[in-house]
């Protein structure tokens, strides 16, 4: 099994005409997504043309596309000044799971939209500022690049785009469920908490890797989760030892104050519940390879 998302998803691509959302699109059905549309009002009723034999119908609203495809799931291309809108818009249509890759939008505009979605209670939010979500060999939506690693039994969860790509290729010989970036932001739709009570509910996932970083204290509240309802094993990486006082790192959610939001203590957090944390990308793999081989 996988979570969120699996090859009878029905996926729509907001922004799909414009330059990332073409070359992203091409590589989401290379993946073996089924994208059924695109969203953009001034091209409606027009298709688009991919390679490998893919015509994709452009639609005039997420609703209109809904309805005449059956779509649960959109991928948003949108730039950050119309992401709001286009995030509302697919919240209003009911869309089941809404993918935001874009980065750059506005803090406000995400709490905006987010508060929006709790509200109705229909959408689930990955990201803004993410790679997205794939399930390996069923479907992809988002920027992940398909070709890392295969389906398998671990389940992944982090904070960092590059860092998720690396993990995938340091356990391509285990493989994954499904592999899952929230992004770094300080206003997050699914959280490492959200993303591990779906893997733990999820029969086919064995063991979990979450990578965080410094900044918040999104690691802290996962591990007192780890701690009081997780069964299955959780192995942690945390970006950002080096990282000096006071200053962003990468991602806008990326800041520590004081001794607050230091990977240290992220690390000691996740230890203290049992996660067992590696000092590099590379050890955190080897110790998920060696729960695997124990289970």
């Amino acid at each position: 099994m996988s979570i969120f998302l699996d090859e009878n998803s029905k996926v729509i691509v907001q922004g799909m005409t414009g330059s990332e959302g073409m070359k992203h699109s091409q590589r989401m059905l290379d993946a073996g997504t089924q994208i059924v549309g695109g969203v953009n009002p001034r091209k409606a009723g027009q298709s688009v043309s991919f390679d490998g034999g893919h015509d994709v119908p452009v639609y005039g609203s997420v609703a209109e596309a809904m309805e005449a495809t059956g779509a649960d799931v959109s991928v948003v291309f949108v730039p950050p000044k119309f992401a709001k809108d286009a995030a509302i818009e697919a919240i209003d249509a009911g869309i089941g799971l809404l993918v935001v890759i874009t980065e750059g939008i506005p803090v406000k505009d995400t709490a905006e939209f987010f508060n929006y979605a709790k509200g109705k209670g229909t959408t689930r939010i990955i990201g803004p500022n993410c790679p997205g979500v794939i399930s390996p060999g069923k479907s992809n939506a988002g920027i992940t690049p398909a070709n890392i690693t295969g389906a398998g039994t671990l389940g992944l969860v982090s904070k960092s785009g590059t860092l998720t790509y690396q993990m995938m290729y340091e356990l391509s010989d285990i493989g994954f469920t499904t592999c899952i970036g929230i992004g770094g932001d300080p206003v997050i739709g699914t959280t490492h908490i959200d993303a591990l009570e779906a893997f733990e509910n999820d029969p086919d996932t064995l063991g979990v890797v979450m990578i965080g970083e410094i900044g918040g204290d999104a690691e802290e509240r996962a591990a007192a989760y780890i701690k009081e309802h997780m069964t299955k094993p959780v192995v942690g990486y945390v970006a950002g030892f080096t990282a000096p006082e006071g200053k962003t790192m990468g991602h806008a959610g990326a800041i520590v104050s004081g001794s607050a939001g230091t990977a240290q203590a992220k690390k000691e957090a996740l230890e203290a519940a049992g996660v067992k944390v590696g000092k590099t990308p590379t050890e955190t793999a080897e110790l998920m390879r060696e729960i695997i081989k124990s289970l």
